[in-house]
């Protein structure tokens, strides 16, 4: 009896496309974040005078378009990385909750990463290309076309490993950025002192916000790190090449010092907490259309349970029931 007041009235592919579209909502919006994120990090004349600087230095370099410079292969990759990562978190958090359907903060945190591993591995290879897409400068001297076209000249001039590099230490970063993040967000969520479905998206974005930025600080390192080994092509990009992950960590601290590894946090910080914002409140809308699409709500947006419609019960359960009813 206790397991059935678990929530299981979503389908497994609600879930996942659920998932897929709040990345790329989430991706897109906060665009041009992540590409002086990401040159900040890799270490780019344009970002050399600071955060607010860097994108008036990249605005006149490249114009507007730039600040969406690989956009299309995020989308591609946030997509199946969301939708996996969600899907995933979701199963294991049924597997793991008590009888109420709570998770301990451990629970949360061992689902949450084991959720953001299951996806890094699945997607990594469109991550790379992601990377050099947004650090080669747009025009003729651009070495990739585009998405496909950087498949083709990585995998001819580099080898089928060179879309791994950096995994081992994106991994590395999953564990504590994905627990982080979805044990801070399960937290928050009881913190309001109300049910979950009268959640506002405003108070759904709030508390994306605030688990992705405790989660990010802790987790920036890796990303770094992660970014750094993905951007050295041959002949093209980065500041200086490295062999593996620790040797990364080790010239980058003999370059820049230890707070080298935070370079470009505040364009992160200042991207990943409305990113992580938009996400969980697109999800939660998205779930809201879902239950209501599968009979247990009161209206697309409004999570209210509709009286004398059971909710312990699956969708097809749900389904069946109600044909029985009409009899």
């Amino acid at each position: 009896m206790g397991a059935k007041k678990k929530d299981d009235r979503m389908s497994f592919a609600q879930t996942f496309v659920s998932g897929g579209i709040a990345g790329v909502a989430s991706r897109s919006i906060t665009s041009p974040l992540d590409v002086i994120k990401i040159l900040a990090q890799v270490g780019t004349k344009e970002t050399s005078g600071g955060f607010f600087k860097s994108f008036a230095n990249l605005y006149r370099a490249e114009g507007l378009k730039a600040f969406w410079k690989g956009n299309g292969i995020a989308c591609v990759r946030l997509f199946p990385y969301n939708a996996v990562q969600f899907a995933a978190f979701t199963y294991l958090k049924k597997m793991f909750s008590d009888a109420d359907g709570v998770l301990t903060p451990v629970r949360a945190l061992t689902a949450g990463s084991l959720g953001g591993i299951v996806a890094t591995v699945a997607t990594y290879p469109t991550d790379m290309v992601k990377t050099r897409l947004t650090i080669q400068h747009s025009g003729g001297d651009a070495k990739y076309k585009g998405m496909m076209d950087c498949f083709r000249v990585v995998l001819r001039e580099e080898g089928m490993k060179a879309f791994f590099q950096g995994m081992s230490t994106s991994i590395v970063g999953v564990i504590p950025f994905a627990g982080g993040t979805f044990m801070a967000y399960e937290f928050l969520e009881r913190v309001w002192g109300k049910p979950k479905h009268l959640l506002t998206p405003y108070e759904n974005f709030l508390n994306g916000c605030a688990a992705a930025a405790f989660a990010q600080t802790f987790s920036f390192p890796f990303d770094t790190i992660r970014k750094k080994l993905q951007a050295q092509a041959k002949g093209k990009g980065g500041d200086v090449y490295y062999e593996g992950m620790i040797d990364c960590f080790s010239k980058t601290i003999k370059k820049e010092g230890i707070f080298g590894l935070w370079r470009g946090t505040t364009a992160n910080l200042a991207k990943v907490a409305p990113y992580a914002g938009i996400m969980f409140a697109t999800f939660e809308a998205c779930r809201r259309v879902c239950l209501h699409w599968n009979g247990y709500t009161a209206g697309y947006l409004d999570a209210t349970p509709i009286p004398g419609v059971p909710q312990n019960l699956k969708p097809h359960e749900l389904k069946e029931w109600m044909e029985k009813q009409k009899k």
